[in-house]
């Protein structure tokens, strides 16, 4: 065949038909809508703002909305993340801002301080953005995992709020309330589970529309503010006036910028996962460089500072649809509306429950790609332990009682009174502190129960000490682990597991052909070793009958006699012994040089699963809660 194979476009950068990109890109202006409004209508009625300044800021805030959307997912030069990832008003700035505006006597002139602070943090967030992308090794699993399942535990008691009526005045105690919820909800879980494909993906925007006609037609639901609305309004750089500069305004922003940065560390990763696209520094970079320069202009355009928005990532979840045009195209539909007020009246016009129903099932798919993270995490470290468990612990206890923020100094509040921000900054802070500080850090790599081997520990042996240390990764000479031993120093578990591989694949052919022959056969008598035995007997081979042991042996026999080597295979990832046998007499018809690259690739999935077990080993608690458990769900043939 002649020519390049065309490369694959990966889901993120499909352009999808005009169709599908409207109605999944209005699908997700749908979710987002309440949550982009509601930061405006809490700041125009703590600072005195009238009806007229309240419905600008408004279109103020969707138009900028808009803009700041495309710039992130479409992307120029190292601005934009190029994912599927939708800006909205960032809910952290709420309280700083109204206290900003009330020092500066409320009104449009606390509007104007406000809007000074906002254009130097959007600046001072551009330019910081690659430094702070060089944190990137401050937020492993441990951090990013929390972070995220934070994010989403935080915001389903927003999701709840609007269940139950939202707004100043919900009613937890109509029961017509809790029937749109909880239909509209039933009806996203039916088409989930009836539907694939085109309508499966736009579940929830079939439960928003249903649920808005249901309420419609029962008169839970009104559009009278369709009609009192314009057709056409824009809005105009400084609308307010010019913007006012003032010391304690611009520090405090710049704060509240820095805490958002880690927010959108965390929606950054959390979209990674669900597109299966690995985050690097210069990712959380250009998104942070979006940020900052979205920042930028809704100072300018009379609106406040952005950040990933993290009802969207649920939504990128449920929907399993990827192209970040899509995002795009509702950026387009937000410029649209914030120009056209009737069209924004419209949106408006879904009942808070029926948003709130769709909202519960948003919400909790954010936290269960944490949960997903946080299943790379290590927790046979007992440190990873505390990380999680405080940080989920403090952020679920500030966002259940949110007046504890009024106990502690005013600079503090800022952080006391988002339980995303606390949570976050927590699990970074301890991360540094048990992770970063101090010596014997590192996880627990090696040893038994109450004589562990911690990672610093392993940078520091002698090449003898590694070799008797890991020596029974595998069988025979110990050349291989001598050769890892020459990757030091090891930043992590993984860099340590990759030496070994690294050293197995690159060893000459003659080290790699006598390292083969020392691996005992399937179903034989490996006695002599330890954990060949204990391999074997995980997945039954020590206990075969004599019918299975004569099967065994003759495809044991056959193999030597074809490759002169022993039939090689990693019996924990076979799901039977019938499998076993099929898969290595299918292996007869391959080439022996097939054959070798197929033993050294089972030797190293051998390897990787005695790693595993050595971690376990290393931490008594963990091997006292679930000695046994590996043996019975996982087998190796050593």
């Amino acid at each position: 065949m002649r020519g390049t194979a065309k490369r694959r476009t990966h889901p993120v950068d499909e352009v999808l038909p005009v169709g599908k990109l409207a109605v999944y890109g209005f699908q997700h202006v749908l979710a987002f809508y309440a949550g982009a409004v509601i930061v405006p209508i809490l700041l125009a009625g703590a600072i005195g703002l009238s009806e007229r300044e309240l419905i600008h800021l408004i279109n103020a805030d969707l138009f900028t909305c808009g803009i700041a959307s495309i710039i992130q997912s479409v992307g120029f030069w190292k601005i934009g993340v190029r994912l599927p990832l939708l800006q909205g008003v960032t809910f952290t700035a709420v309280s700083p801002m109204i206290a900003i505006g009330m020092a500066a006597g409320g009104g449009t002139e606390g509007l104007l301080v406000i809007y000074g602070s906002v254009i130097v943090a959007g600046l001072a967030t551009f330019f910081v953005a690659p430094f702070f992308s060089r944190l990137i090794r401050f937020f492993p699993p441990v951090v990013t995992g929390s972070v995220i399942t934070i994010i989403g535990l935080a915001l389903l008691p927003v999701a709840a709020l609007d269940a139950v009526g939202g707004g100043s005045h919900p009613e937890p105690g109509n029961w017509r309330n809790l029937a749109y919820a909880l239909g509209t909800l039933l009806v996203i879980v039916v088409i989930q589970r009836v539907f694939r494909g085109f309508m499966a993906t736009v579940a929830v925007l079939v439960g928003l529309v249903l649920g808005t006609l249901v309420a419609w037609s029962l008169g839970d639901a009104t559009f009278a503010s369709v009609a009192d609305s314009s057709w056409f309004g824009v809005t105009t750089p400084f609308f307010f006036g010019v913007p006012k500069f003032t010391v304690a305004a611009i520090v405090s922003m710049v704060v509240v910028m820095l805490i958002t940065a880690v927010e959108t560390t965390g929606d950054v990763f959390a979209t990674g996962e669900i597109v299966d696209k690995r985050i690097t520094r210069d990712d959380i970079a250009r998104a942070l460089r979006a940020d900052g320069l979205a920042t930028t202009i809704g100072g300018v355009l009379n609106s406040f500072p952005y950040t990933c928005f993290a009802e969207n990532v649920g939504l990128v979840r449920l929907t399993r649809v990827q192209s970040r045009f899509v995002v795009a195209t509702a950026g387009v539909f937000m410029i649209l509306i914030g120009l056209v007020p009737k069209a924004g009246a419209i949106v408006a016009g879904i009942p808070h429950p029926v948003l709130g129903g769709a909202a519960l099932a948003m919400f909790a798919t954010v936290a269960v790609v944490g949960f997903q993270t946080l299943s790379r995490v290590d927790f046979n470290d007992h440190r990873n332990v505390v990380i999680v468990g405080t940080s989920v612990g403090l952020a679920m206890f500030v966002t259940a009682q949110p007046d504890v923020a009024k106990a502690v100094p005013e600079w503090a509040q800022v952080i006391f009174g988002s339980g995303i921000t606390l949570g976050s900054l927590t699990a970074i802070v301890l991360n540094i502190v048990f992770h970063h500080i101090g010596k014997n850090y590192g996880p627990a790599v090696a040893g038994s129960p109450g004589a562990s081997v911690r990672l610093d520990q392993v940078n520091s042996m002698s090449r003898p000490e590694f070799v008797s240390t890991f020596g029974r990764l595998f069988q025979g000479p110990n050349e291989v682990v001598g050769r890892a031993y020459d990757h030091r120093p090891f930043a992590d578990t993984s860099d340590l597991r990759a030496a070994f591989q690294e050293a197995l694949f690159s060893a000459p052919n003659a080290e790699q052909r006598e390292l083969i022959t020392h691996y005992p056969d399937l179903g034989g008598d490996p006695d002599d070793d330890t954990d060949s035995a204990r391999d074997q007997a995980t997945a039954g081979l020590t206990r075969l009958s004599e019918e299975d042991q004569k099967e065994f042996a003759a495809l044991a026999a056959a193999y030597r006699e074809r490759f002169g080597m022993p039939l090689i295979v990693c019996v924990r990832e076979a799901s039977n012994r019938e499998q076993i046998l099929r898969d290595g007499a299918l292996r007869l018809a391959n080439s022996p040089a097939q054959e070798q690259a197929a033993a050294l690739i089972e030797i190293a999935k051998v390897a990787n699963h005695r790693f595993a077990d050595l971690v376990a080993d290393a931490n008594p608690i963990h091997s006292a809660r679930f000695g046994g458990a590996g043996s019975r769900a996982y087998g190796d043939n050593g």
